[in-house]
């Protein structure tokens, strides 16, 4: 009979709760009548976790990494069964009942995501912080970011399609891996659904491996990243439009707004918003580029300009002409300075120009050097085999 549904779990030294979490998986196999197999990916126990699992009837597949997100890819790309569900193997997710999963992926559910909130949290089995404040605020933030759908953006038990899986191509190798499968299938139009689950105390008598400030820091930081438009795009067009708006009006005089002057001194500052916005969009340009070309962002989503078609000649140009600007009021400058025969000047006047001058040149070489450095994260190269990375001997 061919295998509908692995349940696979990641597995670092899990001894006391392992067996717990395969009879369980197997006993929910056995009632719903589905064809499966339980899958646990080892990264390392020196606990007996393997014979303890393969005892019990799982598969043991060996990880050569070490991290949560690598446990869980290689054991998934190692199973067999057309849906995956996975879930970790310290017994508090429940496997006893799976059937809303399994019901929602025959439905044609590309991930389907369990969500603890709605499906009830036993006392004990969450920290206050987590519950109240770690949880929903990241699941609010992914639903701002990405638009996606989930509410309970960070449950680790959830199923998906072994199709669907292999077209997320995910590649981070620590706890980022939830966050980056959640993302990707948004960003990626698949269907994705929520249905409740329960979560347990953990059964360990050992800490568990997350640190709920530090993993908290990585998955929030792996969002931001993820989503330069939010980091950088959005920041920088609005330092942008400030400066400009109110730069514009200073170069031509100055402002008083009450009993307050705004002057040269202001203007400074106004080219100072203009420059750090102007970096910030260079940053989500290289940001982008790079997540395509790692395959970290799906290319099909990227549009053009971040899927190797910003020609270099085109940012040269670009940056050429900022320059061109700046060095042309540079000169008008001189002139003026030349005039007052290399003597004094009038410093409202002149600074002005030269402030305005200094801005064009910076933001043109800027551009000049982002193009260089975009074209070559866009070069095609050939990736290394591992018999080609790793050295004779």
């Amino acid at each position: 009979m061919s295998i509908e549904l692995s349940i696979v779990m990641p597995c670092l030294n899990e001894a006391e709760t392992l067996e717990t979490c395969i009879r369980k998986a197997r006993t929910f196999l056995a009632r719903s009548g589905v064809p499966g197999e339980i899958v646990i990916g080892d990264n390392g126990s020196t606990d007996g976790s393997q014979e303890i699992a393969r005892r019990n009837g799982a598969r043991v597949v060996d990880v050569p990494m070490r991290g949560y997100g690598a446990a869980l890819y290689y054991a998934i790309m190692e199973s067999r069964g057309r849906y995956c569900i996975m879930g970790d193997s310290d017994d508090s997710y429940d496997f006893l009942n799976l059937d809303a999963f399994v019901k929602a992926l025959r439905a044609g559910a590309d991930l389907v995501m369990g969500n603890r909130f709605r499906g009830g949290i036993a006392p004990g089995a969450m920290p206050w912080k987590n519950r109240y404040i770690g949880n929903p605020v990241l699941s609010w933030i992914g639903r701002v970011l990405f638009d996606c759908p989930a509410r309970d953006f960070h449950c680790g038990l959830r199923g998906f399609s072994r199709d669907a899986f292999l077209r997320m191509d995910l590649r981070t190798t620590g706890m980022e891996f939830a966050s980056e499968m959640v993302i990707k299938a948004t960003l990626m139009g698949m269907r994705v659904v929520e249905v409740p689950t329960t979560l347990s105390p953990d059964g360990r008598s050992r800490p568990p491996h997350l640190r709920p400030y530090r993993d908290g820091w990585r998955h929030l930081r792996f969002m931001l990243v993820f989503s330069p438009d939010w980091l950088f795009l959005y920041p920088g067009l609005l330092l942008i439009a400030l400066g400009l708006v109110l730069g514009g009006a200073l170069f031509m005089t100055s402002i008083r707004l009450g009993g307050v002057r705004l002057g040269i001194d202001t203007l400074v500052y106004c080219a100072t918003m203009i420059e750090i916005g102007f970096q910030a969009v260079l940053f989500m340009l290289l940001s982008r580029t790079f997540a395509v070309q790692e395959g970290l962002y799906p290319r099909e989503r990227a549009g053009r300009l971040f899927a190797g078609a910003y020609p270099l000649e085109r940012g040269l140009a670009l940056g050429g002409g900022l320059i061109a600007v700046g060095l042309a009021a540079a000169i008008y400058a001189v002139r003026i300075w030349l005039r007052a025969h290399l003597g004094d000047l009038d410093v409202e006047t002149v600074t002005r120009i030269v402030i305005v001058s200094a801005l064009f040149i910076a933001l043109g070489f800027e551009t000049v050097l982002t193009s260089f450095f975009l074209g070559t994260l866009e070069l095609n190269v050939r990736k290394l085999t591992v018999a080609e990375a790793v050295p004779p001997g």
